[in-house]
């Protein structure tokens, strides 16, 4: 799993910073002294991937964190910085070989944009990009555009209105689909549909949320792949995963503050229910987002480790490796603290998982 070289992006709170540019960022070559700074780290990471089973692909939910000096850039940045031009450095780190494009949630990307991040990329790193907000949320908020933490606490409120636009093929496919396709297709992994929150008022009953899923995912362009990630416990269902499954669309097995831990979601909707598996680990359940952030700010130790989720998802991304089938596996600051040492984390859970005496005999 070594990487050739590569660079970085963008977080969602960054839409401001990338302005039209004259043409793609070049990557740029490591200051003096910048390969011995990070010669460790590296060397630590490969050999840590090199025991992982093959399509195990590993990232973090964004990459514009100053924090992550001596884990995954070797001098301080800022955010500004890392989130234009830091993808070539994430991407030479061998254990970071996907990342996720959290942006696109909150406005499309324009073209220019994701021609920079295309090069910035090695050839066949792959990204994890968010469907837009207004395709993909129940509700919407006159005069304010909600972030996916916000969603729950605000839906039961005025001036909260059904969305019109939800799961709208149309609006999917000219502001989701078509500038993937058009100026990232290389790097285009799955596209992830990510469904708020929504407040028991405004909450689509089961039924008519499942036949309007089924009806949206059969009419999406096969040359893209997709993840839908629920926010709901109530459409956790059979149902629910047989839609997934005649459609050929992954869950996203979530670690969230309104869901069940990813093992449990996985008793479910099995792995083998899609042709790949999907996993993001945001935050703990129970827990609030503003709360855990100032909490591990600046993202550089691993504050809270969760060693029975780490179990559960090496147990995932085991089983989808026994099936032949790659695993995304995408970690928030959020979830424990430092995305990238969460990262090494789970990879080290799964290497020995996967090592494990009569671990062997299920593939």
């Amino acid at each position: 799993m070594s990487r050739a070289p590569g660079r970085r992006g963008a977080s969602p709170m960054q839409l401001s910073l990338f302005d039209p540019a004259p043409g793609p960022a070049a990557a740029e070559a490591p200051a003096a002294g910048e390969p011995d700074a990070m010669a460790a780290v590296y060397d630590d990471a490969a050999r840590v991937a090199a025991r992982l089973p093959k399509g195990v692909l590993l990232g973090t939910s964004s990459w514009s964190f100053p924090g992550w000096q001596g884990l995954v850039y070797a001098r301080r940045r800022s955010t500004e910085e890392l989130a234009r031009d830091g993808l070539a450095e994430y991407a030479r780190h061998p254990l970071l070989t996907t990342v996720g494009i959290d942006r696109s949630f909150y406005a499309p990307i324009p073209d220019s944009d994701f021609r920079r991040y295309g090069a910035q990329l090695p050839d066949g790193f792959r990204c994890v990009s968010k469907a837009l907000h207004a395709v993909v949320s129940q509700t919407v908020h006159q005069g304010q555009t909600p972030s996916g933490e916000e969603e729950a606490r605000r839906a039961d409120r005025a001036r909260v209105e059904p969305n019109p636009d939800f799961l709208s093929v149309p609006l999917f496919l000219s502001r989701v689909a078509a500038p993937l396709l058009s100026s990232f297709r290389a790097h285009a992994g799955p596209v992830l549909l990510e469904l708020p929150p929504v407040g028991p008022s405004h909450r689509l009953p089961p039924r008519a949320f499942f036949e309007r899923l089924d009806a949206f995912l059969g009419a999406l362009p096969r040359e893209l792949t997709y993840a839908v990630e629920i926010r709901e416990r109530a459409y956790l269902t059979g149902e629910y995963r047989e839609i997934l499954g005649a459609r050929g669309v992954a869950h996203t097995y979530s670690y969230f503050r309104t869901m069940p831990t990813p093992g449990p979601q996985a008793d479910v909707v099995p792995v083998s229910n899609a042709p790949f598996a999907l996993v993001r680990l945001l935050l703990k359940p129970g827990r609030r987002y503003e709360a855990e952030q100032r909490r591990f700010h600046p993202f550089d130790q691993v504050v809270e480790p969760d060693p029975a989720m780490r179990a559960e998802v090496a147990r995932i991304v085991c089983e989808a490796a026994a099936l032949g089938m790659e695993s995304f596996v995408l970690v928030n600051n959020k979830a424990e603290g430092s995305a990238p040492l969460t990262v090494r984390a789970i990879a080290e859970e799964v290497a020995a998982a996967w090592e494990a005496p009569g671990a062997a005999a299920g593939r």
